[in-house]
């Protein structure tokens, strides 16, 4: 076995790992869940608005969400047109594939 061994206990090398900024999203039922913000990004043919792509560090699903900052800190909300949504999904994997 060789002397590095990963903290996943297989005998290989991880590529170092980048530390995410991180918030708690509380759910509609209440439900609080410590994501790490992957990006925050404009979509080509959506004026106006950012979004945000956050994965809950004890899950491997991304949330999307509309992004805004007010005075009261950030607001957070619900893609509901399926045109947009699909349009910030596509951003973001050409984003994620990117880097």
């Amino acid at each position: 076995m060789s002397e590095k061994q990963c903290s996943c206990g297989h005998d290989h090398e991880h590529e170092e790992e980048m530390e995410l900024e991180t918030m708690t999203l509380t759910l509609d039922d209440d439900t609080e869940v410590e994501c790490g913000i992957l990006a925050i990004f404009a979509v080509e043919g959506i004026k106006g608005k950012e979004f945000i792509a956050l994965l809950p560090l004890e899950g491997e699903e991304v949330y999307l969400y509309e992004y805004k900052e007010d005075e009261e800190g950030i607001v957070l909300d619900v893609i509901e047109d399926d045109k947009d949504f699909e349009s910030v999904s596509n951003a973001f994997y050409s984003l994620y594939e990117e880097e």
